[in-house]
């Protein structure tokens, strides 16, 4: 083969190349949510199976009895932690709160720049624990919940999407991103497992046929 065309050849095939690892990287979230990664399915269908099923009672609750975003280090606390964990790029002042960055938001596909359009959701939501065992918890233990960083319990979401979610649990609400429901729903019996918490009828059979995808 003459020289100038195999030297065109992999021009050609150089720039192919290029436009290949363009359109991934253009396709590609530009920042992924760190969630610790939940039990397997199995695992999951295992615990689910030992829950206890109960009548939910939220008499009592308040969210103050549930002591939020504590002091995790320096000046972090836990929602300026979830942050830096879920973020991209993510900069931060002397006080350590997110001055720019880059945000995917799991729940609906959103990418955000702002810290001020997310929201870190309790998967598990505060009001859900409550009514389904929490309440009989002393507040450390309720403090220990509220900023769980070890389970896949703090999330960074879009800000919306998690007041739209509230305290629902799986029966009446999942991510409307239909691909990270399976992650959702193990994350959601692990916490459940790991702290002792009931399911309702309801909670129990939408998590089983969620599961049963996976």
């Amino acid at each position: 083969m003459p020289k100038f065309y195999a030297r065109r050849r992999l021009s050609i095939l150089a720039t192919l190349t290029g436009l290949i690892a363009s359109a991934v990287l253009f396709n590609s979230p530009s920042a992924s949510a760190a969630l610790p990664t939940p039990v397997s399915a199995a695992t999951a269908r295992s615990y689910l199976a030992q829950l206890t099923v109960a009548t939910e009672n939220r008499t009592g609750y308040s969210r103050s009895l549930f002591p939020l975003w504590i002091t995790i280090s320096g000046s972090c606390n836990t929602r300026e932690t979830v942050l830096k964990r879920d973020g991209s790029n993510v900069v931060t002042d002397s006080s350590c709160a997110a001055t720019s960055g880059s945000w995917y938001s799991p729940y609906d596909g959103a990418t955000w720049t702002a810290a001020s359009d997310l929201d870190i959701d309790h998967l598990v939501p505060l009001a859900e624990a409550w009514d389904s065992g929490a309440g009989q918890w002393t507040t450390s233990r309720r403090q220990a919940f509220a900023n769980d960083l070890t389970r896949p319990q703090l999330i960074a979401v879009t800000d919306n999407v998690n007041q739209a979610k509230g305290d629902q649990d799986p029966a009446t609400w999942m991510p409307s991103r239909t691909a990270y429901r399976c992650t959702y729903v193990r994350a959601w019996v692990q916490v459940k497992y790991y702290y002792g918490l009931s399911v309702d009828s309801a909670e129990k059979t939408a998590l089983t046929k969620y599961l049963a995808g996976c």
